[in-house]
Parts: structure tokens; sequence; C-alpha cells
């Protein structure tokens, strides 16, 4: 693979330092990239110049010392270039270089996949909408970035498992079950005041609707005795919905806990109990406050208030410590950006039980923005108005939401073009990137149908066009690429990854002929080099969740 090279090659580099007396730090690493100009070798460092202030010498004069100490044939290098102020440009042997055409090729769905993670066991909550409505735009943004980092992890060797916590105890699941009684009443004919803080959506007055057809008017003035199964029908319902529009949006869970189990369990005052036996909860007016302030929160967070019920926070306590029982090495949220003040609470209770800071690692996702026309959709959950999930991939399809919504670090707030995601053409880059695909499928369904073979070789001697080689080593960096998107918990670095292999395919399409009658071996094995970006090109779009169609 392309990334053994390089870090021969960077080994190389530093043997050759220490040969020439460059004192090392161990920490130090050689930059090493891609060159964008087949002329300028295919690998560039510069090495020299990170040394230079260090070394306190002129980074040419180090640039010449590390290449008269480099023993090229270990690292497969056919020339070097001191080139400016002080890079060093390397040229590696093109058959080591073209070996990438069959590693990938015989990896298949495996390419890309690495060991980084060690089987570390990663816990990844996301999305954990409260099941009170459609889920709208910017659940399907924590939806797509949660799925497709799960992938990535899974890829790159982690042990993940999806959890969704499902917020069935808090006064929201009272709210919703008066709004469902409320528009079940309103179905037979019965006037009543809808609840002030009730629910609008249109789901809910339709569920209300099915309830006065299946039931009649069996609830009418007995809610009191009907209320729990009520409540739990309601939530039935939403969850359901939940979990129909996830499922068709290409995302499922492993599991999902239920906070009013934690209740039932007993786990919720027993998290209290516990942090109170650390000697981090005391008592003021009546209500019980954990120091939150010891570990760096902005002031101490009340757990359990005088009336003797609990606070938010606490079943997410609860949860946590659950999460962290079953064995988790690494507990990872991704919260929207309303819960940016609870991540120092949550952490400051774990930090309360003897566990590290960074054990728990939340990730805040932004708000999204949908643009038609050049204007905004506003978007509001209770007036029943809201663009939903649902309407965005009838609109768009899965594919373009997902691609779109995984394109942006989930940091950075982004609008949604609803113009660009239907276009069919380069303009959108979800279709640029399918096209490519498809172009990669029809190339080879072409040369089978004319009987021309895709070349397995040790080595491929005629691919050797600049844009030939690009799109090889670019091919060769996916695995690192997968690994370091796993390592920084950021899945747009795999869709800006695809995009640039395949506008690099997408030049050397328009430069080279492909299939070529009085060139049958380099016709070959430029096929074989087709085939394995079909393989990478695929496997790149499955981590985000985006199909790759044949044809187009």
């Amino acid at each position: 693979m392309i990334q053994n090279i390089k870090n021969t090659l960077k080994n190389e580099i530093k043997s050759a330092l220490l040969k020439a007396n460059y004192p090392l730090d161990e920490n130090f690493e050689v930059s090493l990239e891609n060159t964008k100009d087949v002329n300028h070798g295919d690998f560039a460092s510069n090495v020299a110049m990170q040394l230079a202030r260090i070394a306190k010498k002129n980074p040419r004069q180090i640039a010449e010392d590390i290449v008269n100490n480099l023993d090229k044939e270990v690292a497969n290098i056919e020339n070097t270039q001191i080139a400016g102020p002080g890079f060093i440009n390397f040229s590696i042997n093109k058959a080591i270089l073209t070996e990438v055409i069959n590693d990938i090729r015989n990896a298949a769905d495996d390419y890309g996949k690495s060991n980084t993670g060690k089987k570390a066991k990663y816990n990844v909550e996301y999305v954990s909408v409260n099941p009170t409505g459609d889920l709208h735009i910017g659940h399907a943004r924590g939806a797509a970035i949660g799925d497709s980092l799960c992938k990535i992890l899974d890829a790159a060797g982690y042990d993940v498992v999806r959890e969704y916590y499902i917020n069935d105890a808090g006064n929201q699941i009272h709210n919703l079950t008066l709004s469902v009684y409320s528009r079940y009443l309103e179905a037979l004919g019965i006037e009543n005041e809808f609840p002030e803080d009730g629910y609008r959506g249109l789901d809910i007055a339709e569920f209300g609707k099915t309830l006065a057809a299946t039931e009649g008017d069996k609830f009418v003035d007995v809610l009191d005795n009907h209320y729990e199964y009520l409540r739990q029908i309601s939530l039935a319902f939403e969850m359901d919905k939940i979990k129909t529009d996830l499922s068709m949006f290409g995302v499922e869970f492993d599991l999902y806990t239920s906070e009013q189990k934690l209740y039932n369990d007993g786990l919720v005052a027993k998290s209290v109990d516990l942090l109170e036996d650390k000697g981090f909860i005391y008592d003021k007016d009546g209500a019980k406050w954990l120091r939150s302030t010891d570990f760096g929160d902005d002031k101490d967070r009340v757990l359990q208030k005088s009336d003797g019920s609990f606070t938010y926070l606490t079943p997410d306590i609860a949860n946590h410590i659950e999460k962290i029982k079953r064995g988790n090495d690494k507990l990872i949220n991704i919260w929207g950006a309303d819960h940016h003040g609870y991540i120092s609470r949550v952490k400051a209770a774990l930090q309360g039980l003897g566990h590290n800071a960074d054990l728990l690692e939340v990730d805040i996702i932004q708000m999204v923005r949908l643009i038609k026309d050049g204007e905004e959709f506003k978007m509001s959950k209770r007036s029943g108005k809201a663009v939903t999930m649902r309407d965005l991939v009838d609109d768009v399809g899965v594919d373009a939401v997902r691609y779109f919504l995984a394109s942006r670090s989930a940091e950075t707030p982004m609008d949604f073009d609803l113009d660009l995601a239907v276009k069919q053409s380069n303009e959108n880059p979800v279709y640029y990137v399918q096209y490519a695909h498809a172009r990669a499928c029809t190339l080879l369904a072409r040369a089978t149908s004319s009987g021309i073979n895709l070349a397995t070789k040790n080595q491929y001697l005629h691919l050797v066009h600049e844009k030939e080689l690009e799109v090889i080593k670019l091919m060769g960096d996916f695995s690192s690429i997968v690994a370091d998107a796993a390592i920084k918990r950021k899945p747009h670095i795999v869709v800006n990854y695809v995009h640039s292999l395949v506008s690099s395919f997408h030049s050397l399409y328009g430069a080279k002929k492909f299939i070529d009658t009085e060139d049958i071996v380099g016709t070959e094995e430029r096929l074989a080099l087709v085939d394995a970006l079909r393989i990478t090109i695929k496997n790149g779009l499955a981590l985000i969740g985006v199909s790759a169609p044949t044809s187009m």
C-alpha cells in the first residue's frame, strides 16, 4: 500500500538525519505529501525547513545532508531533487507504486480497513431525539454524521456499539400523552382545550384519529384511569415512526436505552448515592448539589430537587455509568448545539466517580439551514410546519441528503441547497462522485463485451501518464484517510477524499484513451486501474451511507 511506501520513506529520512548527526526528538514527525506535479516526483517533504530553526542551519544544507545519507534501495527511491528553499522531491520505483492496484483488487470490499483501533470498544450515542414528533433536518444531520462515523470506526478496527438514548421519562412525554388525548377527543367531535405545551405535529393529529377509530369513546372523561396505557401507546407510536424513518435513512442502532428504565431499576437514585459516597454531593435548600466546579464547571449543579424529583442531568449521569459498566473504552456522544452546556456537567460527574475526563468526548452538531431559490426554509417542530427528514428524502433522495450532511464538519453551521441537491450535473457533488463510479463500471462492461481482459500483473509498465500515477497514489491513500477520519472523528475527511479521487479520475478520463485496440496491453493495465478505482469509490461512499450506482 502507498502508506507503507510513505512510512518506509519517512523512516529512511529519519535514519539519514541520524547518520548526519541531527539530534531528533522521539516524537519528531517527518512531513511527506503527494506531489501535485509528477515532474516534481511522487512525494515531497519540507523536513529540512522543519529542522532549520532547531539545527540552526540553512534548509538547503539540511536537505543535501538528508539526500547524501539516504539508502535509496531500502526506500525504493529512483531519484531525488532539492527544490526551492529546501523542499526534497522523491521519485519512487513505479513498479512499487503500481502494486497498489493488485492490493485493492485483492482486498475488494475490505479495502480501506485497518487495525488502527485495535478493537478498542467505543460506545457512540447519536440522534437520541425526544419521541414527540417527526425527525427534521437537524436530526438528519446527527444521524448522517453519527452513522458515518460508526462505519468509519468499524473500518478502522474499533469495536463500535451504536446507542440511541430514549428520553421517555420527562415532562415532554406527559405533554405528548395530553396532546394525543386532545387530538383523540377532537377526532370524536368533542371540544377541548389543547395543552399549552402540547405538540401540534400533523403526525399526532393523525394518531388521535386512529385512536378514535380503533378505541371509540372508551377513554372519554376517564383519562386518569387509562393514562399509563395512553402514555405507552403514544410513546410506542412515536418511537416506531422514528425507527422507521431512520431505517429508511440507512441508520440502525445496536442499543436503545430507556430513561424510564433507568428510573425503574433504581439507577438514577443510585447515581446520586455513588457521588455522595465519593464526597461530591452537598445539601443546600433541601436539594442535593453536585460539586461540578471541582472539575472546571462554571457552577455546581442540582441533581435532586427539594421535592425529591431529579433534574434532567441525573438520569444522564446514570446512563453514562451504565455505559462504563458495559466495558467501553471510550464514550462518544453526538449532541445538538443546545446540549453544549451539559458536557462539563456530565464529565464532572464521571470524574467525581474516579474516571478520566477524556473517557467521554462530545461532538456538537451545529444547525442546518434549508435553502431553496436562494431563500431559507423556516422550521418549527411544534407548529406542524417543519420540513421533516422524510420530506427531504422524498424530495432529493437518501444519497443526496446523506452526502451533503456528511460533507461538512459537524461543528460548522451549514446551508443545504435543495436546488443543487437535485441537479443532474457535475455541479452537484454527489452526482459528480456517483457518475465517476458509473463511468468506471461502464468502461469495464465495454471491455468485457469486447473480449478485453483486466490485467493482473506484478508490474504495470504502461501506467506512466502523470494523471494515472496521480490516481494510483490517491487510491493508495484510502486506508490512511479512513484511519485519520476515525481518529479525528470527522466523516467529512472521507467525503473530501472521495471527491478529490473522483476529480483526478475525471481529469484522467479526459486526458487518456482507456480502451485502445491498438494497445491491448496498455488497455488491460489501464482497466485494472479502473477496477481498483471502482472499488475505492464504492468503499468510500459506503462509509457515508451513499450508494454507488453502476449506471446513470
